[in-house]
């Protein structure tokens, strides 16, 4: 191999890992990077595949893993450096894991089939397997307290796997955590089994679950979950172990959960929104936890915010206790093996180490920066030091090429597509994807600075190409047009000229003649776009060969190319060939041209001829002279070296192959990126050929390959240094001057320096947008944005348009001149037309003078007219379309159309029922049922007539009276009153009798029939009433037309009423289109309007002949007046004819004409007469045919009504009819509904079943190896207890004392760590790191060495005897270790066995859950089956449950025979007589009694009332007054003395009244007067009182701050007197109660001494 790996730089999983406590590692393309943090140096490991996928490693143990991509990949493990385990997956591994307690390896496939595996990488086998969910991994790791325990992430979920082992069995066990929704909620997951626990039906049957529902079966019914019930839950972003053995997650959307893996319990510990039971912190928001690991100082998270926080976590309480700031988002996170440090990486590509015990700020270290290389190039220096690169977001990077380590970068903010560096200054040209090429100066390394850009494409430049010679850039871009640049800082960088090829460019390639001063150039260009369309590869079949005389160019460039800056053809020598296959990439040596076919994957040799010259449209034909094979993936790049002495081909596949130029069969290969990345996207050698640098495509690494000193096959030298120094020392001195002038540059600054071409003084006008008749000016300067957007060719084409208007400036003066006269010819023309009425006015388009401006326009207007036509074609027939398919299904198959009746003087409208005809299949259907009906009768008629014979005994009464009752029953057990309204179906079934789901099918079938015969039935009379509508108004129409003779003969002028059908009554009036409704102007065709012609002129001949002479009529006209005798109806237009003489005086009448004007009078009065006679008979007859259309009309609408209310039964009955048919469709549904839930169960159950057959055999195998191994741990217990008992007889030979020494010594042991298992491991406490079984016997068996020692023995024993006594005590130990471990592994076995075993019986338990409810559900269903829905139709008098606002409730009600409810009213009734009878006897004799004992009462009241009346004559005393009135005889005068009396005492008591009233007044005057002034002295006294308060409010708050501290101090003494007195209180109590209780048992003691006790008596 002539050459091997230098250096790689990048960085391509983001993420890091240490590899021991310095180290750290991660994947970078093909290559594992490792970093020492200490000397920032790195190295890197080869892949052995085509690439890394999944990558991890363990600082502990000092090994690291990784899978390659491939179609089979491979996992590596890693231990310096050797390789211990490969294996293999179908198509690649998604996670790695390693465990830091043992050599067990984790890794995740992907697609197809998704498994998760446990490997021993020691021993190199598998230890279990276990398909997972159907999703990539994103985290994989192993609890390190027990790695028995793994913890899977991916996107949406988090799993914990458990390892369960039993000897050499292992399994793997899965739990799967359910996070919580965003909102916090729990997430359902599952089905909901809404049966009842009480059995009880609910008014619609059984509720059962969901998937039942929804008709589901299999794996996915237990987990459906409707999409109305779906919550977006927590996405997991990072998980973490804690030292508890409990799972730390992390999610996206900034929540910290804790899950404790065995109970599957989460504790929300933080949330961005308060959660309940939640902590929130404000530092910790959404993308916080993207990164997270564990620490005895805390948990340590990162994330999108560029901070690394330490949280403290105590109960559910997080608390942030420190915050670092990285100023990245941070991509990973990891601690070094002795935890002291950790390595973090960020999104940009820095690598951060951060010491949390020494320093308080992370440290960056790396800097490998994230985006993908563009290209890299060599810096031609003579010792090819530097080489440059370019990521595709403009970074530009120089590098060392000894160590690779980045000198120097600059940001250009452009976003580059490719590189190249100058052969003649130490700068590059870096290409845009804007069409720009920059020129940065390299010559001071630590300053990279741009000097110069140019702007040559619109797109994106993807070539650039420094010619040998170092003179010229040659510039490609997507299009047809190649640029030439000098190269030359000296000459700044101009732009030549430009070369336009046929085509798209593809490819270039260039060889310089130093004989010749000639550069070759081929071109590799596409003739037609098609082919990289159709096959999605940048290809092309055009050669243009171009030889270009360089010194001719340098010295006379003017002369070279044309005004427009394309190279003339004097200068050029151009050769256009085709090859026979398209081409993807082409190299040219000075005699060949090699180039790659994709479409055969072949590198090809073609041999140009020369001085052939083709041509661009007939090119020449070339083939190739030999091919050899390339790369299996595609397409790929060829690049020639320097001295033409190799080939280097690269691919998609990321091999890159260098073959010797003169021998192509023969290559070294080397892969250098990643196949599944895209391959290598750029490759360069450097001009020495002694390094080759080459980029990835998506991998974001860059590879340095350095060439092995050696001899090559046949003896000559494979490092051509002398010719590349050779090539320097003749560019030597162009090299220094060029530099200098480089150095000399300015920094380029885009916003002072002008695109070339261009003068930043020169003002650009700008225009505004006017009227098109007041616009003066026909063109416009470029606007400055317009400037800058421009490339070199536009600035060149620009220069020479500006140069021809100088020199036709006075002949395009003149031009302007005459077009502005026409203009505002033109423009008046067009002022005047806007005055002219519309239809007299043009269109703008008619004052266009250029001629076939108008016509293009006119043929545009005639194009667009047409394709407006065609279109309003296409939606008139996909509109008609739609009406016959309308009309189809919504009309033409309707058998009864739908339309409605409206009443003539009423609001009334009654629609019929719109009908199809039913299809042969559902007469057949309805046939079909019944017949099966009529069978069905006629066998119950049998059976029932059966039993009638045997039951005879029966009167014919009873038999009446049970037949009307069953009549008066059918209807209201019929459910519906369809048979009174046409429905009539005499093979329904009873409701109480269906109970199969056939009988409910057929059912439906005979109402759906019953339904039809009603809607039948009605629209019979409706039609008879459409009819009658019809007539009556056809004879409305005809008293309407004899109104209307009358009315014109009595010359009357009035509206009358003209009944019409209206459109919902006709309403096939809808599908004819009349042209009065049509607005718009009909469109004619030349054909319509022909034929329109000729029927308007046929109809005017017919006219004219009709018109014709006509002796007969004219002669009947002239003599009677148009008719041959006078009817009665032209009474009213007849007149007397007035005599002649009458226009004379009446003086000079004579007598003649006298009596003739009486007889004209006589005449003209009895016409007269006549008329008003007639006129009356007229208005008698108008009347009554008005009265009788009213009559007619309203009679009419009492019909409608009562066809109305037809149709309002006929509704109720249809709705009852359909209710019933929703009654059994629901019926149904509830029984396919259990019956999927039967199958749903029984699948499961047979699922069960098989499980619990699977697990049997399993658990009759582990028991066998149960008892296998418990025998063999029984034998080996049994051989350690005969070495104990053999002890005494091995040393029979020597002393009893000192035996019982050595026995004590035989039973000493050292201090050793305890090997300890999954069943006896706590869950917090870590396992023994890297101590297996034999690492256990091997430090018993060394610390044995210590007690084995001369030194322990005891005195006098034989040193022979010691050492057999010491092999026989190492023989012990080792049985003893033995046992041990054997003890622990069956003890581990066992506890395997009872965790199969529980499962075995939860299984079982399981099965008897499901068997138990699937009996159940079969008891439900019959149970559901025989409680039927049954529709009843009772009267309103008939319900006696109370309603509620819109329905009642009948949950708690009965339905009860009505005759039963007639019996007991009965009864009721007569009971209620007899008693009313009893109570009113029982009320009279009462009556008496009551009267009775009143007048009792009351003769006893009487007999009092006279014995007081006497005791009080007895008892009265006699009084003087007494005496005197009964002395006195004249009573009056002694009444009229007490009466004046009386009065004079009244007199004198006004007087004093009087005096009384003046006294007060005068009072109240002077206390008035005093209120006044006391008012006034208020009013004063109120202004004296708010200035008082203000002081006094002042002067409180003085004293109130002033006395605080006194008040403060007064208080505590207060406080401090108050707790002195209850403390004494508090003693003094104590006391009080101590005596009391003295006093107390002094008390009880006399008490005692006084009475006997009871207790010693009954014991006594």
């Amino acid at each position: 191999m002539f050459y091997l790996y230098r250096w790689v730089q990048g960085f391509t999983s983001r993420s890091v890992a240490f590899v021991d406590r310095k180290t750290a590692c991660y994947a970078c393309g093909c290559f594992v990077v490792f970093l020492n943090i200490e000397t920032k140096m790195r190295e890197f490991l080869p892949c052995p595949g085509r690439g890394i996928g999944a990558f991890t490693a363990n600082g502990h143990m000092k090994i690291f893993a990784f899978s390659d991509q491939k179609l089979y990949p491979s996992i590596y493990v890693f231990k310096y450096p050797d390789l211990l385990i490969q294996c293999s997956a179908k198509l690649e591994y998604t996670e790695l894991a390693l465990s830091g307690s043992g050599p067990y390896l984790a890794c995740c496939s992907s697609a197809p089939d998704h498994t998760i595996t446990v490997w021993d990488w020691e021993k190199k086998i598998q230890l279990c397997s276990h398909a997972q969910m159907k999703e990539n991994l994103t985290m994989l790791a192993f609890n390190p307290m027990n790695w028995h325990q793994i913890c899977a992430l991916n996107s949406s979920s988090v799993v914990v796997w458990n390892i369960e082992q039993s000897d050499n069995l292992y399994i793997l066990k899965q739990s799967v955590i359910d996070l919580p929704a965003i909102d916090g909620s729990v997430v359902q997951t599952g089905n909901d089994h809404s049966r009842d626990a009480m059995g009880k039906l609910s008014y619609l049957g059984p509720q059962m679950p969901i998937s039942a529902i929804a008709g589901l079966l299999g794996e996915h019914a237990d987990t459906f979950v409707p999409k109305s019930y779906v919550k977006p839950h927590l996405s997991p972003s990072c998980v973490c172990w804690s030292a508890t053995s409990q799972l730390f997650v992390g999610c996206r959307e900034g929540w910290l959960l804790r899950v404790n893996p065995e109970s599957l319990l989460i504790s929300i510990l933080h949330s961005p929104k308060h959660t309940k039971g939640a902590h929130t912190v404000p530092a910790l928001q959404k993308g916080s936890f993207l990164s997270m690991t564990m620490h005895k100082d805390g948990l340590l998270v990162s994330g999108d915010d560029g901070l690394l926080h330490i949280l403290q976590v105590k109960g559910t309480v997080v608390e942030v206790t420190q915050t670092v700031a990285l100023d990245q988002p941070t991509s990973s996170i990891c601690f070094s093996p002795d935890m002291e440090s950790v390595m973090l990486t960020t999104k940009p590509g820095h690598f951060y180490h951060y010491n949390l015990s020494q320093s308080e700020k992370a440290e960056r270290i790396l800097e490998v920066l994230s985006g993908g290389f563009v290209a890299v190039s060599p810096l031609y220096t003579e010792k090819n030091r530097y080489c440059v690169s370019v990521r595709d977001s403009g970074e530009l990077q120089l590098w060392s090429m000894d160590a690779g380590l980045c000198v120097s970068s600059i940001n250009l903010h452009i976003q580059a597509s490719t590189l190249a560096c100058s052969l003649v200054a130490q700068y590059v040209a870096v290409g845009t994807a804007s069409g720009n090429v920059l020129f940065v100066d390299l010559s001071t390394n630590q300053q990279p600075r741009l000097v110069h850009q140019v702007r040559v494409y619109h797109t994106p430049v993807e070539q650039l190409l420094f010619e040998q010679g170092g003179n010229f850039l040659i510039v490609s871009g997507s299009d047809a047009n190649i640029f030439l640049v000098d190269a030359r800082p000296s000459k700044g960088f101009e732009v030549i000229g430009y070369i336009e090829a046929s085509g798209p460019v593809v490819c270039l390639s260039s060889v310089s003649t130093k004989e010749r001063n000639v550069v070759k150039v081929v071109v590799l260009y596409r003739g037609r776009r098609d082919e990289q369309i159709k096959r999605g590869v940048k290809e092309g079949k055009r050669i243009m060969l171009l030889t270009l005389p360089t010194q001719k160019i340098s010295s006379d460039r003017a002369a070279c190319v044309d005004q427009s800056g394309c190279l003339i053809s004097e200068v050029l020598q151009v050769c256009h060939y085709e090859a026979k296959y398209p081409l993807t990439s082409i190299a040219l040596s000075p005699n060949r041209l090699y180039a790659y076919c994709h479409l055969k994957k072949t590198i090809q040799i073609y041999q140009l001829p020369e001085g052939v010259t083709g041509t661009s449209d007939s090119p020449k034909n070339v083939a190739p002279d030999s091919e050899v094979e390339g790369h299996p993936l595609g397409p790929a790049l060829l690049l020639m070296s320097s001295q033409h002495a190799w080939l280097a081909t690269v691919g998609r596949d990321g091999l890159l192959c260098l073959r010797d130029a003169s021998n192509l069969d023969q290559y070294e290969q080397f892969q250098c990126h990643s196949s599944w990345l895209g391959g290598v996207r750029s490759l360069v050698f450097t001009s020495d050929n002694q390094s080759l640098l080459s980029t990835g495509l998506g991998d974001g690494s860059l590879v340095c390959l350095k060439h092995r000193l050696g001899l090559m096959r046949g003896g000559r030298s494979s490092t051509p240094t002398p010719g590349s120094q050779a090539v320097f020392t003749r560019l030597e001195s162009m090299i220094s001057a060029e530099n200098t002038i480089l150095g000399q540059m300015t920094e380029w600054d885009p916003a002072t320096q002008s695109a070339p071409g261009f003068d930043n003084k020169e003002g650009v006008r700008q225009r505004s947008d006017i009227d098109v008749t007041e616009q003066d000016d026909s063109y416009c300067s470029p606007t400055s944005e317009a400037l800058c957007s421009t490339t070199w060719l536009d600035n060149k084409l620009e220069l020479v348009s500006k140069e021809e208007n100088q020199k036709f400036a006075e002949i395009k003066q003149n031009l302007r001149k005459s077009i502005k006269v026409l203009r505002d010819t033109i423009q008046v023309m067009m002022r005047e037309n806007e005055g002219l009425p519309e239809m007299e006015r043009l269109e703008q388009q008619e004052f266009n003078l250029d001629v076939a401006e108008k016509k293009r326009l006119q043929a545009e207007g005639e194009q667009e007219v047409q394709r407006v036509r065609s279109e309003i074609e296409m939606e008139n027939l996909a509109k008609s379309y739609l009406r016959e398919v309308l009309k189809k299904e919504c009309w033409d198959s309707m058998k009864v159309k739908g339309k409605a009746i409206k009443a003539f003087h009423s609001s009334y409208e009654v629609m019929n029922y719109p009908m199809r005809d039913r299809t042969q299949k559902e007469l057949d259907e309805l046939l079909l049922v019944e017949n099966m009906r009529k069978i069905e009768l006629a066998d119950s008629k049998l059976q029932r007539d059966f039993l009638e014979q045997r039951n005879h005994a029966l009167t014919e009464c009873e038999d009446e009276e049970e037949e009307e009752g069953s009549e008066a029953e059918s209807t209201a057990l019929f459910g519906s009153l369809s048979a009174q309204f046409g429905g009539t179906q005499p093979h329904l079934h009873n409701q109480f009798s269906l109970h199969i789901r056939e009988q409910k099918i057929n059912q439906i079938t005979l109402l759906q029939d019953v339904i039809y015969k009603v809607k039948s039935a009605f629209n019979k009379e409706f039609d008879s009433v459409y009819k009658q509508k019809k007539q009556e108004i056809h004879r409305v129409q005809e008293k309407n037309r004899r109104i209307t003779e009358i009315m014109a003969e009595l010359d009357l002028k009035e509206t009358l009423w003209e009944p019409k059908l209206s459109a919902s009554e006709r309403p096939e009036r809808a599908l004819i289109v009349e042209d009065s409704e049509i607005k718009v102007e009909k469109f004619l065709s030349p054909e319509q309007r022909q034929k329109e012609e000729e029927q308007r002129k046929e109809e005017e001949e017919r006219r004219l002949k009709a018109k014709g002479d006509n002796i007969r009529e004219r002669a009947l006209d002239d003599m009677m007046g148009g008719v041959l005798e006078v009817k009665r109806e032209d009474i009213l237009k007849m007149e007397t004819c007035q005599p002649e003489f009458m226009s004379k005086p009446e003086l000079q009448w004579t007598e003649e004409e006298r009596k003739a004007h009486k007889d004209y009078e006589k005449k003209a009065k009895e016409l007269q007469e006549e008329q008003e006679k007639y006129r009356k008979t007229l208005e008698s007859e108008m009347k009554k045919l008005q009265t009788s259309i009213k009559e007619v009309t309203q009679g009419f609408d009492e019909t409608l009504t009562k066809l109305f209310e037809r149709k309002v039964k006929s509704e109720m009955v249809i709705y009852q009819e359909e209710l019933k048919i929703a009654n059994l469709l629901h019926s149904i549904m509830i029984e396919d509904e259990i019956l999927s839930r039967e199958k749903q169960l029984n699948h499961k159950l047979e699922k069960m079943r098989a499980l619990k057959q699977n697990m049997g055999d399993d658990l009759k195998k582990y028991k066998e190896d149960v008892d296998a191994f418990r025998e063999t741990y029984d034998n080996i217990v049994a051989e350690d207890k005969l070495l104990d008992r053999g002890f005494r007889k091995e040393f029979f030979d020597i002393p009893g004392h000192v035996v019982d020494q050595l026995y004590k010594l035989y039973k000493r042991r050292p201090r050793v760590h305890q090997i300890r298992t999954q069943t006896d491991m706590p869950s917090g406490a870590p396992p023994a790191v890297g101590q297996t079984q034999a690492e256990g016997l091997s430090l018993m068996l060394k610390a044995m060495d210590d007690l084995d020692s001369m030194e322990h023995m005891p005195d006098g024993l034989d040193p022979a005897v010691w050492e057999r006594f010491c092999q026989s005590r190492r023989a012990k130990v080792g049985s003893e270790h033995q046992l041990k471990t054997k003890a622990l592994t069956l003890a581990e076995m066992q506890a395997f066995l009872q965790r199969r075993t529980d499962e075995d019986e939860n299984t079982r338990l399981e099965i008897l859950n499901l068997i138990e409810e699937i009996n159940s559900l079969r008891e439900e269903k019959m149970r559901f089956r025989l409680d039927i829905m049954v529709q009843i139709l009772i009267k309103q008098g008939q319900v006696e449950v109370e309603a509620g606002d819109f329905v009642a409730d009948y949950s708690d009600s009965l339905l009860l025979h009505r005759s039963v409810v007639e019996d007991l009213n009965g009864t009721i009734r007569m009971l209620g007589e007899q008693k009313i009878a009893s109570m009113v006897e029982s009320k009279d004799f009462r009556k008496g009694i009551i009267q009775q004992e009143w007048e009792h009462r009351r003769m006893h009241m009487l007999m009092e009332d006279l014995n007081n009346r006497a005791r009080d004559i007895q008892m009265l005393r006699v009084s003087q007054e007494l005496q005197e009135y009964l002395s006195e005889t004249d009573h009056d005068n002694r009444m009229s003395k007490q009466v004046a009396t009386l009065e004079k005492t009244i007199a004198q008591q006004e007087k004093t009244h009087l005096k009384n009233i003046q006294n007060y007044k005068r009072l109240i005057k002077q206390l008035e007067k005093q209120t006044a002034a006391k008012a006034e002295k208020n009013t004063s006294l109120d202004t004296q009182l708010a200035s008082m308060q203000i002081t006094v409010a002042e002067r409180r708050n003085i004293y109130d701050t002033i006395a605080t501290e006194e008040n403060q101090e007064a208080e505590a003494e207060q406080r401090y007197q108050d707790i002195l007195k209850r403390k004494r209180l508090v003693g003094l109590a104590k006391e009080q109660a101590q005596e009391v209780a003295v006093l107390n048992a002094e008390v009880e003691r006399m008490r005692m001494k006084t009475f006997p006790a009871l207790a010693q008596l009954k014991h006594s």
